[in-house]
């Protein structure tokens, strides 16, 4: 199945250099923030892991098989983005909380403790394939059985990994961030930007 909107260009979606092979809007933000002109397509992936896969194992295939999927779709000659953000925690792999059962349980892991956030972004051609990787360390402070109701009954965290939103609500719990801020909102742009001159995607382009 396949989904496709055409977004930020004035001639219906004539115009565009880039697939954006997710439908998040998060990543949708960071795209126009550099000014790319792009085209969204949403594929269906399989998101389980595999048996004894790596956290950085996984996040760097589903960025890659997103992004391939997205090329393998599009008829045009314009190469496909696909990106993936997971968050890990003593090792352990922590995705979007299921219910607020899986929710609490993910926050309270992460409470006054330091966690790590990876985010993996693939380009794929018809002719190349490239993927690269941001680790970031986020250091949580202590939350309390309060704010961990009120803040899921905020709606933020049922759609993000690890539970939690740096650019919403869920900044007010983050008291250290060494590395990418936007790797951790779901789009590393340094890692974006080398693969899109890779490929050749321009980029401060008028919408």
């Amino acid at each position: 199945m396949l989904t496709k909107n055409e977004i930020d260009s004035p001639d219906g979606g004539q115009t565009y250099d880039l697939v954006l092979s997710s439908g998040s809007p998060r990543r949708r933000d960071i795209l126009n923030q550099i000014g790319v002109r792009y085209i969204v397509v949403v594929p269906e992936i399989d998101e389980s892991p595999r048996m004894d896969e790596s956290g950085l194992e996984y996040v760097s295939r589903m960025a890659f098989e997103k992004a391939n999927k997205g090329c393998q779709l599009e008829l045009s000659d314009r190469p496909a983005l696909g990106a993936d953000t997971i968050l890990m925690c003593d090792g352990q792999l922590f995705g979007k909380p299921s219910d607020f059962d899986a929710f609490r349980e993910m926050i309270t892991s992460l409470s006054g403790r330091k966690h790590s956030v990876l985010s993996a972004v693939a380009m794929s051609s018809r002719s190349n394939s490239g993927v690269l990787v941001s680790e970031t360390s986020v250091t949580f402070r202590a939350i309390s059985d309060q704010e961990i109701l009120s803040y899921w009954q905020t709606g933020e965290p049922k759609d993000k990994a690890g539970g939690y939103a740096i650019q919403g609500y869920g900044s007010i719990f983050v008291k250290e961030i060494l590395g990418s801020y936007s790797g951790v909102v779901g789009l590393p742009i340094a890692e974006t930007y080398s693969l899109l001159n890779e490929f050749d995607v321009p980029i401060w382009q008028d919408s």
